[in-house]
């Protein structure tokens, strides 16, 4: 079998006093992968720990989790930050969506402009609330942050392993570039 671990969400804030923790959701399945005792296990000042869902509830589009493990606010506050993965079965996944991908499976992968430019690397991929940016490494150590969005990385290609990007005009310029180097 073919496994991988994948984030499924990160602990946000705590919310209210019995330990009721935000979540920023990683997952198209939100319903199945945090369903009501599903355990993960993370690190814990050094340490592995085991936190089992105990609810999970949605407010104006946001996830919020209980732990049966956590009984306060401070406990909750605690596990700011901590992310929650699962191992995943990639050839059952592969079945639901033959077009899906994980962060992992873009690193190293050459980024090119839709006219065929070699644009740079891929260095990693970071989530923030409007969107996930897509980190490129230039041929000149530039770190350029390409927002993972269809009108501008309009094709991601496993097979042919490769990156295609429209980016706006400018943003991989050097001139134009605040971005930070190697």
């Amino acid at each position: 079998m073919n496994h991988r671990d994948v984030v499924v969400a990160t602990i946000g804030k705590a919310h209210g006093l019995r330990g009721e923790v935000a979540l920023i959701v990683r997952t198209d399945q939100p319903e199945v992968r945090l369903a009501d005792g599903t355990a993960f296990e993370i690190e814990d000042g050094g340490r592995p720990r085991t936190l089992t869902i105990a609810s999970t509830r949605t407010q104006s589009g946001r996830w919020y989790a209980r732990f049966a493990e956590v009984a306060d606010r401070s406990a909750a506050e605690s596990l700011r930050g901590a992310e929650l993965s699962l191992e995943i079965d990639l050839d059952e996944e592969a079945d639901e969506d033959p077009d899906a991908w994980y962060p992992s499976d873009l690193q190293g992968l050459p980024v090119r402009h839709v006219d065929g430019t070699e644009l740079g690397v891929v260095a990693g991929l970071e989530h923030y609330p409007a969107q996930d940016l897509l980190i490129v490494r230039t041929a000149d150590g530039r770190r350029v942050m390409l927002p993972l969005v269809e009108q501008l990385v309009p094709e991601v290609d496993l097979e042919a392993g490769v990156v295609i990007a429209d980016p706006p005009g400018g943003l991989f310029d050097p001139e134009n570039a605040e971005s930070e180097r190697a």
